[in-house]
């Protein structure tokens, strides 16, 4: 015996299932759209968390990661810091210093936090060993598991630098830091030698902390550490919470507008569902009577009901689960092998237990209206049938027809107080429909504005380069999930090494680089040019940090090409640093604090004065003056055109000037947008649209119940001369202002979930967010949004009214 039934009770079923086509539609699309939702939700958090929690906890991953200036620190006094108040375990100290090796196809990796240990265990970070051994003795290094490819492989040779003096060590393992406490390790011997002036040997120290949890916390233990030893000992420190968030956020930005997406889809599953129930009751009196009188029992009357809500629900489960697999995909790739293999896949529980508790709550949603079927008496159900109270909304109808508009219409108008609860359920998903109307224009109008700030160089008029562009080799891409803690293999390691060349060969093939001084002069020299700057694309070391950081180094004043800024003030001169949120919390620094940063061989102490608006993944990007290191020179001059001058002809006279030297000039363009923005923006739109459907569903299935309700009075208005325009207007009149109210209630809360989803997608990838990436809003857009309840309402009633308009009188006055 099934759940519900079989013989008469599963005809019942089947029968009420196969006779209410459009409310079985409607049950099965929301809660399509509101387990997918949650799906993808519940997938991405799960994505967003467990990895990097599992592999820090196994690996006792270190809280704070600090690197002092030996000179000023001795070993003795740094081991005394693990003594501390909060500190519950410390390793080092571990000599650390900067190099930027080149592999065996002589490509050049990204500068390298190289750590010296004699082995990969220890109190705080133990390090856990992917392949190969640990490094034993002079001329062997263990890399960080990323670089691992075709090209770097154990065995492989790896000189130091890029200079011919430069010592050749021998790659014996692969590993990974949950801490990312390096990119690199040898022995404390190795260490020494590799060190120069450029990157002279700090000492690193490992700390874990009770409490932790919180930037709050890590900063106060941050504190400790620098009064414990003298002034200046300390050169910096890496915050886990930071490494936690560059490992998850891929996921974790996504988490939040999905969560607001689904929390929509189940609140209108839940409406929409008691909805479809309670009016299939209302409607069908006379049949539950029958049903009665032939022996059914209330329980069983029950049992009926609940079924034709939860098989088109159950339908609707499956369609959302496999729909919430799909969308999830895209998502779950940007955080794939993080730490050690993410599956591309939703986690099994959450496929069970998303359609579990959908079904429990389509069931109680169910479970009153059913409730109520199973109440009514046999005999008042017979003889009310399916007509409503007499008298019920009379008064709307008086007060409707003062009003100076056409009788059809203002008949329209007073329809709905006939049923409060059925119209109540209608105004809601009107209303629910708009806010996620309203949300979703917020929401891509924001990640647009976002992937506009990242790219200031656009607002460039004319571009000039010191190289050709199609003569510059393009970067390797990085791996999915690639960011400056897990840094992207070199060049050349997915399709395996290109074959080595001779010197000879290697240096005709090199592109020719003008001299940046003879660009400067040419960009200078035009009539047309208003103002420049020069920008450098470069990468640094900074004290405390590991791995290298992305650096945008400025010539000249470059306000045209500055971010958005969060707090302080954009660099002004020597000296300065303007950093994002995340290398903030990284270091556990703040605005005035001073930072040490190398490039190549000039290392400078800069003070952040600015904290910038950066979403570029968890790859670090700070900003400084160009005159704080000697050695650097501008790659790029940034032009803006008087007014009245052409770009295009004023790109080509530069390009005549440049051209011959090695460099190029070309007119600003637009970037694309992000991928992870794109696919964010076409899930909300795919999201939206599904709700604004199920929205629409809801209004369609309560016109029909009123419609068929209604379809003897129909009959009666169109003996005594209704045409059938007038009775579309009549129907089309009934939902107007549910519309309308709609839409006021709509786009006011669709404004402020934007308002509340959009920090919170922000903090997730460890930044505020400016005010041109949240005041979105147009008053224009947002009347046009309110307009839009009055289209949902009307696009969901017109297959209705199109029928009514449509039936034969005669056929519509014998129908009770």
């Amino acid at each position: 015996m099934s759940l519900f039934g079989t013989g008469a009770m599963g005809r019942v079923v089947r029968s009420g299932v196969g006779r209410r086509r459009v409310q079985t539609v409607v049950i099965a699309v929301a809660t399509m759209m509101a387990v997918a939702s949650a799906v993808v939700a519940g997938s991405l958090m799960v994505a967003a968390a467990a990895p990097f929690d599992h592999a820090f906890g196994k690996q006792q991953g270190a809280h704070i990661t600090a690197q002092f200036d030996p000179a000023k620190a001795s070993a003795a006094q740094l081991a005394e810091t693990g003594k501390l108040a909060g500190v519950t375990a410390s390793a080092g100290p571990y000599p650390s210093t900067a190099f930027r090796p080149v592999d065996q196809a002589g490509f050049q990796l990204p500068t390298l936090t190289l750590v010296g240990r004699s082995g990969p265990g220890g109190d705080v970070d133990r390090v856990n060993l992917k392949s190969g051994r640990w490094a034993q003795k002079p001329g062997e290094i263990v890399l960080a598991a990323s670089f691992e490819g075709p090209a770097i492989g154990i065995g492989a040779p790896l000189k130091a630098s890029d200079t011919t003096s430069a010592p050749t060590l021998s790659i014996v393992g692969f590993a990974v830091s949950a801490s990312k406490t390096a990119d690199s390790w040898a022995t404390p011997a190795q260490v020494d030698a590799l060190a120069s002036e450029g990157s002279p040997v700090t000492s690193q120290m490992l700390y874990r902390f009770d409490p932790a949890s919180t930037k709050e916390q890590i900063l106060a233990g941050r504190k400790k550490l620098a009064a414990s030893v003298g002034s200046g000992a300390l050169l910096g420190t890496q915050s886990w919470l930071e490494t936690k968030r560059a490992a998850d956020q891929g996921a974790a930005a996504t988490v939040p507008f999905v969560m607001a997406f689904g929390m929509l889809g189940i609140v209108m599953s839940v409406i929409i569902v008691s909805s479809v129930i309670s009016g299939a009751v209302g409607t069908s009196l006379r049949r539950i009577g029958i049903l009665k009188a032939i022996g059914f029992t209330p329980r069983e009357v029950v049992r009926a009901y609940m079924a034709q809500a939860l098989i088109p629900a159950g339908a609707g489960i499956a369609l959302g689960v496999a729909l919430g697999n799909l969308l999830a995909v895209p998502l779950l790739s940007d955080t794939e092998a993080v730490y050690g293999g993410v599956s591309l896949s939703v986690a099994w529980w959450v496929d069970v237990t998303v359609p579990a508790a959908a079904l429990v709550v389509v069931g109680l949603a169910a479970l009153i209206p059913a409730l109520r079927a199973g109440r009514l008496r046999t005999v008042e159900a017979i003889a009310v049938g399916r007509s409503p109270r007499t008298g019920r909304g009379q008064w709307a109808h008086r007060a409707m027809g003062l009003l100076p508009l056409p009788r059809p219409v203002t008949y329209g108008l007073a329809t709905p107080f006939t049923h409060p609860v059925r119209t109540l359920a209608m105004l809601l998903a009107v209303a629910f429909g708009t806010v996620a109307a309203t949300f979703a224009v917020g929401l891509t109008s924001s990640l647009t504005a976002v992937g506009t700030s990242q790219d200031p160089e656009s607002r460039a008029a004319v571009t000039v380069t010191t190289t050709k562009a199609i003569e510059v080799a393009p970067p390797p891409p990085p791996p999915v999930g690639g960011n400056a803690e897990n840094p992207p293999p070199p060049r050349g390691s997915e399709s395996g090494p290109p074959p080595v060349e001779n010197s000879a060969a290697s240096a005709s093939k090199k592109p020719k680089v003008a001299d940046p001084a003879k660009v400067r002069s040419a960009v200078m020299s035009q009539p047309g040019t208003e103002s420049y700057y020069g920008k450098a694309q470069t990468e640094v070391a900074v004290a405390g940090v590991s791995g290298s950081i992305q650096a945008s180094l400025y010539e000249g004043d470059s306000r045209s090409g500055s971010y958005e800024m969060l707090s302080g003030h954009w660099i002004t001169g020597k000296g300065q640093v303007v950093v994002p949120s995340r290398f903030l919390e990284r270091t556990s620094t703040k605005i005035g604090d001073i930072v040490r940063v190398t490039y190549e061989k000039d290392t400078a102490n800069l003070r952040i004065v600015g904290e910038s608006f950066d979403t570029s993944g968890s790859q670090l990007e700070i900003h400084a003056d160009m005159a704080d290191f000697e050695s650097a020179e501008p790659s790029t001059f940034l032009v803006e055109t008087k007014s009245g001058v052409s770009a295009d002809e004023y790109a080509q006279k530069v390009a005549a000037i440049v051209q011959p030297l090695g460099g190029e000039a070309t007119t600003g363009s637009e970037s694309g947008q992000d991928g992870v923005i794109l696919i964010m923006a076409a899930m909300a739109v795919l999201l939206t649209l599904m709700l604004i459907t199920v929205a629409g569903l809801g209004v369609l299935n309560s016109v029909v119940l009123n419609t068929r309700e209604r379809i003897h009075d129909l009959g009666v208005c169109k003996a005594v001369g209704m045409s059938p325009r007038q009775t579309m207007s009549l129907v089309l009149a009934s939902v107007t202002a549910i519309g309308v109210i709609g839409g006021l209630i709509g786009v006011p809360t669709g404004y402020a979930l934007h308002g509340l989803v959009m920090p919170v997608m922000g903090r997730a990838v460890g930044t505020s967010l400016p005010s041109p990436v949240l005041d979105v809003y147009e008053p224009v857009q947002l009347l046009l949004l309110g307009l839009g309840g009055v289209v949902i309402a009307v696009l969901g009633a017109l297959i209705p009214a199109g029928w009514a308009a449509r039936a034969r009188t005669v056929t519509a006055l014998r129908t009770e």
